[in-house]
């Protein structure tokens, strides 16, 4: 169509190696799935059963997940820096005229649809069929694509009661049920020097901004999770 230079191109990673087990019984399908070639599957995390041919059916556990995201901790479904990080490669030659150039402002996934919108001239709907729906609450990747600064503001995570907030450069992050954790990302990327108890004040107000954004978006609390 001769339009490769005007159409842009946004390609991620997965958000970090996942640590869930295989078990033996796995869904109940054991000894019921077969290969194209009419084997039975094997499901579980037997260490004597060599992972890889079409008869297997295994994942790598916790130890291998931890390696697979080094040096960041945890893996996915938890929102420490293991589980939610991954590079974003944005490629549209004619718009933006840097060509291999490293940005780093922080994106989240859900800015790729104000992204699409703000590439496209097009508004998200308030309504639709006479419904009303949420407001987007991405913001659009497109300044800093072209090298601009954006005010990204704070960003959210939840799953499965992992949770997390960061505003600038400061990370307030829990895993389930459990106290929340705070790091300085410019200076301890790793999550490895929890200031928690050292900065009460800044947990309470980013604690506050994260209670405020589970009501805007309907998020789930750990007590309505148990």
């Amino acid at each position: 169509m001769g339009e490769e230079n005007n159409t842009i191109v946004l390609f991620l990673a997965d958000n970090g190696g996942c640590a869930e087990p295989i078990a033996v019984n796995f869904r109940d399908l054991q000894g019921k799935v077969r290969t194209t070639g009419d084997r039975i599957v094997n499901y579980g995390n037997v260490p004597l059963r060599m992972p890889g041919p079409a008869d297997t059916f295994q994942s790598y556990g916790t130890g291998w997940a931890n390696v697979s995201n080094t040096p960041f901790r945890l893996y996915k479904s938890i929102v420490h820096e293991g589980g939610i990080s991954t590079p974003l490669i944005a490629y549209w030659p004619s718009n933006t005229g840097r060509q291999g150039r490293l940005e780093r402002q922080i994106g989240h996934v859900i800015d790729m649809m104000p992204t699409c919108l703000d590439v496209s001239g097009v508004r998200y709907p308030r309504e639709y069929r006479g419904n009303s729906i949420l407001p987007t609450e991405g913001i659009s990747l497109l300044p800093a694509i072209r090298g601009r600064a954006r005010d990204r503001g704070p960003v959210f995570w939840e799953h499965y009661g992992n949770r997390a907030v960061r505003m600038d450069d400061w990370k307030l992050v829990a895993r389930n049920g459990r106290e929340w954790e705070l790091y300085n990302l410019e200076k301890d990327r790793t999550e490895m020097n929890d200031l928690a108890s050292r900065d009460r004040t800044r947990v309470e107000d980013m604690n506050r901004v994260y209670q405020a954004w589970t009501k805007r978006c309907g998020v789930l609390t750990d007590e309505e999770l148990s």
